[in-house]
């Protein structure tokens, strides 16, 4: 197993925790936009499948880089998608996020723009019918993955309080890491090429009764103006740059299909015949630093994308 991360500390955290594997790991310490690492990676170990993970994803911090965001999520999905077309990497799954789903934010908007990178690869493979399988998953948060609001809120509980709210109507989807893994790999295996799976992810959950149920779970009580003495408080903190106050998985449900598997929906595929053009003129504007144009040419094929 190859573990491609450009993060020096969370590469060194998997490396131990998979140092009792029975495979042998290989850890890459390099970025998704080195076209050259990528290659000669993929190229050196033989690989053969794919799970294209990398991505920055904090939303507010994507939003405030907007550029950094865009170079990393689109284009280094593209230089991976493009280096594994190339050296013939049979399985390829794209690791998609909810938020991809009519976006506010940079973050969703990119991660939009790699599901169709990987549909119009998959596309021409398709065309030359070189066997190859490239999809994409798409679901909601992690429980305990990295950037999660679990992990913020015991350290705000273990700290005493408060715990931070943007808004108590908020609500997302939340599914297990085990859960998660299991489901990407089997959609994986379900992929007929240009895929985008949905992860059913049962119903949304309130934010606010998320964080309240961790306070009952560790053994504390609330703190609000009906019981001041209580021992947390929850503060709402007010909705910030991108926010959405819910998710979706689905551009339109009633075009989803069921799969063999009764958690794994099969989304409407989308091809975009202008794609390259479009991703030229966006690496201009990334290249001239233009934030604003940028912007404007993620977005405009985001709303192109959605139309039937």
């Amino acid at each position: 197993m190859v573990l491609f991360e450009a993060n020096e500390f969370a590469l060194y955290r998997i490396e131990l925790e998979l140092a009792n594997a029975e495979i042998s790991i290989v850890p890459v310490l390099a970025s998704v936009i080195d076209e050259k690492r990528v290659e000669e990676t993929i190229a050196n170990h033989d690989v053969d499948v794919v799970f294209h993970a990398a991505a920055h994803k904090h939303v507010p911090l994507v939003e405030a880089n907007a550029l950094e965001g865009i170079c990393n999520n689109v284009f280094g999905t593209k230089t991976v998608v493009d280096a594994s077309y190339r050296l013939g990497v049979r399985d390829f799954v794209l690791i998609s996020t909810d938020k991809a789903v009519r976006p506010t934010n940079v973050m969703g908007a990119t991660k939009r723009w790699a599901e169709l990178i990987v549909q119009e690869k998959a596309h021409r493979i398709a065309m030359e019918r070189t066997e190859q399988r490239f999809c994409a998953v798409r679901f909601g948060n992690v429980l305990g993955s990295n950037g999660s609001v679990v992990p913020l809120f015991k350290q705000q509980i273990a700290n005493g309080g408060p715990i931070t709210l943007t808004d108590r109507a908020m609500t997302r989807y939340f599914m297990s890491i085990k859960e998660a893994a299991e489901l990407i790999v089997q959609a994986g295996s379900l992929s007929q090429g240009g895929d985008v799976f949905l992860l059913d992810m049962g119903e949304p959950v309130l934010i606010s009764d998320l964080a309240e149920s961790m306070v009952r779970l560790a053994g504390l009580k609330i703190r609000s103006p009906e019981y001041p003495n209580g021992d947390i408080e929850i503060v709402e903190t007010g909705i910030r740059p991108g926010e959405k106050m819910y998710e979706e998985l689905f551009y339109d449900d009633s075009t989803a299909s069921r799969t063999q598997h009764p958690k794994i929906l099969r989304a409407t595929n989308t091809t975009l015949s202008f794609l390259d053009d479009a991703l030229v003129t966006l690496r201009a504007a990334v290249s001239a630093r233009d934030e604003q144009t940028a912007r404007r040419i993620l977005f405009d094929i985001v709303a192109k994308s959605e139309k039937p």
